[in-house]
């Protein structure tokens, strides 16, 4: 058989084959029958999701914390967030994202593709409402608030701590943020960075402290905003048409 299973596309040996089967096979299937597959194929159809879910996201994060900076320097000659700053948000970041390889996911029903436009159009909505976001609250805190540069670079660095965690929950699900439940891996990595970035913000290490008052404003603007883009997320997939091989789907 191994000469067959090495020119096959995908060859596959049976949990019994010898050890030249094994060897040649791509896929070695460890207990008798072919219901293995099965399961085979809907964790891989999970870790799609998954990856689509963080590609989304990523995306959208690029997008939200890269144009909103670009366009602070070049138009209001102001810079949003410091270098450390910057290196916290990433490092947060990094963190909680982690645990989007542990989180429940839906499965489609038939084999998924890459749909690019789909992905690109849902994340620059999601980016470009980040975008307004953030450019709304540095208004309200320099203009209507009257704040020094410093605090308003502290608000704007919770802002999008807070915020682009926020979005996970929005990307990771086609329907309503709602409708999947998250793992508790997910939702113990976002709450733990989270009150680290608040921690930070507010007693004022490497910044200008904000205190617990603006903090909580910062959360609730934040909470406020990420109901809008959930459902500017809705809109957005039925706009660009979210593909039929994908639907229904299975826990």
């Amino acid at each position: 058989d191994a000469p067959a299973l090495k020119k096959a596309n995908c060859g596959i040996a049976a949990s019994g084959a010898t050890d030249a089967a094994r060897a040649a096979a791509d896929i070695v299937l460890l207990t008798p029958g072919l219901s293995v597959v099965i399961d085979a194929i809907q964790e891989a159809r999970r870790i799609f999701q998954r990856m689509t879910s963080y590609a989304i996201y990523r995306i959208a994060e690029t997008i939200r914390v890269l144009l909103f900076m670009t366009l602070s320097i070049l138009v209001f000659n102001f810079y949003p967030v410091t270098a450390v700053m910057i290196v916290l948000l990433a490092l947060l970041n990094d963190g909680a994202i982690i645990s989007i390889a542990y989180d429940r996911v839906h499965y489609a029903n038939q084999p998924e593709r890459w749909n690019m436009r789909l992905v690109l159009g849902i994340a620059s909505v999601l980016g470009l409402a980040g975008v307004m976001a953030s450019f709304l609250l540095f208004y309200l805190a320099e203009r209507v608030y009257a704040l020094d540069r410093d605090t308003v670079q502290s608000l704007i660095y919770l802002k999008l701590s807070v915020a682009g965690h926020l979005t996970i929950f929005a990307t990771r699900t086609r329907g309503p943020f709602w409708s999947i439940r998250p793992a508790k891996a997910l939702l113990a990595a976002v709450l733990g960075t989270q009150v680290i970035a608040t921690l930070i913000a507010v007693y004022g290490l490497l910044m200008a402290p904000i205190g617990w008052e603006r903090a909580g404003l910062v959360w609730g603007y934040a909470l406020a905003w990420f109901f809008v883009n959930d459902r500017l997320k809705l809109m957005a997939y039925r706009m660009f048409g979210d593909e039929p091989q994908g639907m229904p789907i299975r826990h």
